[in-house]
Order: C-alpha cells, then structure tokens, then sequence
C-alpha cells in the first residue's frame, strides 16, 4: 500500500497514512480522464440561446402583393427568413442535447487514475482531523498557511461531519471543498492540490472501492 505523510493542522507532522494501492496507484491513461472530463462538462451545460423559426415569429398572415404582374419577387410570408423580422433558418433551439454518456468503469477508472496523480506529484496532503474551534475564514486560512502547497489553489475534501470546514472556507481565495462520496474528476483537476482529513480517506476507499 502506498504510504503518504499525516500532517495536524498546525502544519507539524503527525506520522503517515496508508493508501489503497487499487485506488491511489492506478496507472494513468491521459484519454480516458480526457474523456470522462468532457463528459461531465457537457452534460452540466445548460441550455440558454434559442431562436425563433417562420412558424413562431409574428406577421405574415397575408401574402405581400400579388404573385404576378408587379416586376417584384414573389414572396408568400412576411415570416420568411429572408426577409427582416422573419424567422431564423438553423437557429440555435432548446431542443439541443449536449449530453455525453460515460459507462460507470470508466468513470471509475478516470477518478481512480486524478487521485494517482495528485498522490505521485505529491498533491495529495493528509490531515488527522479537521477540528476548527469556529467555522470562521480565520481558522481555516492559518491551517491552509500551515500545510504545504499553502500558494497552491487546493480543494478540501470532508464528510458530513466535518461541515464547519466548508463554511469556514466559503470566502477563502482559492480554496474550496467536496464531500469525500461525491469526489469527481472535474472537481479534482480544477485544483493543484487536495487535503483530507483521514476520515475523508476513510469514506473514499468505503466508497469508490467497490
């Protein structure tokens, strides 16, 4: 099993914590988290721009002037798309799917493989415990000033317990958090760093390995 330095909040080293190799030694495949990234971004797009067709736009009950004998083009609608204040031809619709489908093993596999990562370019800092005397900004600056990469941009991953973290660093420049059973790759790659408390190690190895 991999092996990696326990620190305590003030930033002093507090032993080491034990990985699960399945899990924090995956072999990295570039495509495969390019892939599941893509896909996650996709499917969280929404859909906003939408325009009218010839159907939808207003006017154009009557036909402009007769068919023949005028010297002009025929026309039959106002809503033509030719013409000002007609319909668009291939708009953007709401009806737009941007959504990717990823099977399950692949997202597996593509989280499996960020948190390698961040644990072979030593990105990955364990806490024993996130124990703040008060969910203030204040608390949570000192640790993140104490526990190396403290220039880095990090995201802290929690459980359910330890909420007063998330609120502490709400206002906290550059930092952000996940729970440890939502973890995704999009998340992970958006930061250099990621901290956890041993309990968060704890909830990811009971969740993702499966």
């Amino acid at each position: 099993m991999a092996e990696i330095k326990l620190y305590k909040q003030d930033g002093s080293e507090a032993g080491s914590v034990k990985l699960s190799d399945e899990l924090f030694a995956a072999v990295p495949n570039q495509h495969i988290v390019h892939e599941v990234l893509v896909a996650q971004l996709a499917n969280g797009r929404a859909v906003i721009s939408t325009t009218k067709d010839r159907s939808e736009v207003r006017g154009g009950g009557k036909k402009p002037w007769k068919q023949k004998g005028t010297g002009r083009a025929r026309h039959g609608s106002r809503r033509s798309p030719i013409w000002i204040g007609g319909g668009i031809t291939f708009g953007p619709r709401l009806s737009r799917v941007f959504a990717k489908k990823v099977n399950k093993k692949m997202r597996q596999k593509a989280l499996r493989m960020v948190l390698s990562d961040k644990v072979t370019n030593d990105a990955f800092i364990a806490v024993e415990a996130f124990d703040l005397p008060e969910a203030k900004t204040k608390h949570a600056a000192a640790m993140r000033k104490a526990l190396p990469a403290s220039d880095k941009a990090a995201v802290i991953v929690i459980t359910v317990e330890e909420d007063a973290m998330r609120r502490a660093v709400r206002n906290l420049e550059n930092t952000t958090t996940i729970y440890a059973h939502s973890l995704n790759v999009r998340d992970l790659l958006a930061s250099h760093t990621m901290i956890a408390s041993k309990a968060a190690i704890a909830l990811i190895e009971k969740t993702y390995l499966v």
